[in-house]
């Protein structure tokens, strides 16, 4: 099985970063935390840091198999990142303290 292969019924746990908009399971970002954000997210293993750093709610999903080749993923502006499944639109609000953070490490956030 793929990697980032999700049986029908673990679908509801689906969840995707607000900083990069990759999409994987609650239990991945917990075992494993964003492989394009982790550095400043520090999702693996903090339930509340992927509360509040990850959505439930987002729109329409792309599959990046080489994002350096890919025109969808440098339209997205996901050519920087890893492949996998990304979300179109991610809904929700990072909170102040992380937006702070990535002004300070120099990461430009676009809601």
């Amino acid at each position: 099985m793929s990697e980032n292969y999700v049986a029908p019924g673990q679908q509801r746990y689906l969840r995707a970063c607000m900083v990069c908009s990759i999409v994987m399971t609650y239990a991945r970002f917990r075992d494993e935390g964003c492989p394009n954000c982790e550095d400043f997210l520090h999702l693996q293993g903090s339930p509340d840091q992927i509360d509040s750093c990850t959505s439930q709610v987002f729109e329409g999903i792309i599959t990046i198999a080489n994002p350096q080749k890919s025109w969808v993923a440098k339209w997205q502006r996901l050519d920087g990142y890893v492949k996998g499944v990304y979300a179109t639109k991610v809904s929700g609000q990072l909170p102040d303290d992380v937006r702070t953070t990535l002004e300070d490490d120099g990461i430009q956030y676009i809601p």
